[in-house]
């Protein structure tokens, strides 16, 4: 088992007996742990975690009983209300629970209604957020959720609602017309569909997109494609869920902003990606 990291001095939160903490513990990378989900790590009496939540990760959570609770789509799962209620008869029973889920709890993690029927059954709970995928994972892959010369605004959708399909309430013109950058979370399954309904409402099958998968890992994969590629691309390059997609101008920054390339001893690709032919400006 590996030592567990020391807090720096500080007065830290309690995690008080029969309290439920809700904690995002970032895409992956143990370093991307927050301060907080470590303090809570090194408190819980039982810590109830996901599919994407690391051994790495676990093993600073000392002696407290682990219990797996992980969503994996296409695979058997436990059902979100049994996960909700065992959550429930843990605090009941006096324990310092840890809700441990990757990324942030509130971004497409269900942690919202697992947060509601807790406080509905007089459980206290905190809430510890944490990096969500979509955009530390991209950080990782050398692409800007923002760039001022790309975008100034950027859309978080689901590829996926609660009975599995393509959520329906989804309005994919309205995305297509006023979203310059989407990044899609569980998308692979219904990428067909997904690619096919936002050119069908005018985004170019030429416009980039990047696949990425085990985001912030040592196998960390980056697929670069476009719209109308992206379907061959996925099939041929072997891409698999969990992968996080990203569709827009920012995607090419990855070409000088591929910082692990460059860790490698890489040059970047391109310098201008962008083609705007000027040095950046100052801030």
């Amino acid at each position: 088992m590996t030592d567990s990291p020391t807090l720096p001095p500080k007065s830290w939160p309690e995690l008080q007996p029969g309290w439920v903490w809700l904690c995002g513990a970032g895409p992956g990378d143990p370093g991307l742990l927050t301060l907080h989900a470590l303090n809570a790590l090194q408190q819980a009496d039982v810590v109830v975690y996901d599919a994407l939540v690391g051994s790495d990760i676990l093993e600073w959570a000392g002696g407290a009983e682990l219990i797996y609770a992980g969503k994996r789509g296409g695979k058997p799962s436990a059902k979100q209300r049994d996960i909700s209620l065992h959550l429930i008869e843990l605090a009941r029973k006096g324990k310092r629970v840890l809700r441990l889920k990757g990324g942030d709890p509130f971004v497409f993690g269900r942690g919202g209604e697992e947060a509601q029927t807790l406080v509905q059954h007089g459980i206290p709970v905190r809430i510890i957020p944490g990096i969500s995928a979509g955009i530390g994972g991209l950080a990782y892959a050398g692409i800007p959720v923002t760039h001022r010369d790309v975008n100034q605004s950027v859309t978080f959708v689901t590829g996926h609602d609660q009975s599995g399909t393509t959520p329906g309430s989804l309005d994919w013109e309205g995305i297509a017309r006023g979203s310059q950058v989407i990044v899609i979370y569980m998308g692979m399954k219904h990428i067909s569909h997904i690619t096919e309904s936002l050119m069908a409402a005018g985004r170019s099958s030429s416009e980039p997109l990047a696949f990425v998968t085990s985001a912030t890992l040592e196998n960390q994969k980056v697929v670069e494609s476009t719209l109308g590629s992206a379907v061959t691309d996925a099939k041929a390059e072997g891409v698999e869920p969990p992968a996080i997609i990203c569709i827009g101008r920012s995607v090419l920054m990855r070409q000088v902003l591929d910082w692990q390339s460059m860790e490698a001893g890489l040059s970047p690709r391109n310098l201008d990606p962008l083609g705007r032919g000027r040095p950046a400006e100052s801030a």
